[in-house]
């Protein structure tokens, strides 16, 4: 039973990791108004169909929280055990507060709504700075412990964590040039997406070799 509920908690970080990007890619690719080049992935929370991101959100963030508490489990302390879902855990918080929380119009999206800075777009931002934060954080953190096993693992976490900050912070960049109209349009929608999809990608790599990891008394006993 308790392999059982490890296994659960595992997959739940496999599942977000899938869940999230892909509703995103798919939103935007459609979303009339929408631009994945332009746009940030927080828009889709925003104007026709904000209620599939905020469901995305929200439920993509409950399942990292549930991967952050199967994470523990299956570290069983040691290097990481702690710090690693703690920062999981502010990410999955962040998630879910970005989902609840609509960020302001903005790059001209929602179409024909004034842009603007609102107390629910500032409460936005710091749960988008929770989430960037708190993935790059932690991939950081568990990288040792993971490449304990294997050295590819550790330089692949902290590649993940270096490129999740990178492409957020170039985000930042662009959505700033393109606001000042020096650059228009700016690719700040296509590098937030692709921060969010390095650290989905991570998260699901991880969940799977844990999994893997989760199984393997089971199939000994059996053999």
């Amino acid at each position: 039973m308790a392999t059982r509920t490890l296994k659960a908690l595992l997959a739940s970080g496999v599942a977000a990791g899938v869940l999230v990007p892909v509703l995103l890619w798919a939103d935007g690719a459609t979303r009339p108004g929408y631009s994945l080049w332009h746009h940030g992935a927080s828009q889709l929370g925003t104007g026709e169909r904000a209620w599939l991101q905020t469901v995305n959100f929200v439920l993509g963030g409950l399942l990292l929280l549930a991967f952050a508490a199967g994470l523990r489990r299956a570290l069983r302390g040691g290097r990481g055990a702690t710090w690693g879902p703690i920062l999981l855990t502010t990410a999955a918080a962040g998630l879910v507060v970005a989902g609840l929380v609509p960020t302001d119009p903005a790059l001209g999206y929602p179409p024909g709504q004034p842009t603007g800075v609102t107390t629910s777009g500032l409460i936005h931002q710091v749960a988008g700075f929770a989430l960037f934060a708190g993935l790059s954080a932690a991939a950081f953190v568990l990288a040792r412990r993971l490449g304990e096993a294997s050295r590819g693992w550790a330089l692949y976490s902290r590649l993940s964590g270096a490129l999740v900050i990178v492409f957020a912070f170039a985000a930042g960049i662009a959505y700033r040039l393109d606001t000042l109209g020096v650059w228009r349009p700016a690719p700040a929608g296509l590098l937030e997406h692709l921060s969010l999809l390095t650290a989905f990608c991570w998260i699901i790599a991880v969940g799977v070799r844990l999994l893997r990891q989760a199984s393997e008394p089971a199939v000994s006993q059996a053999g």
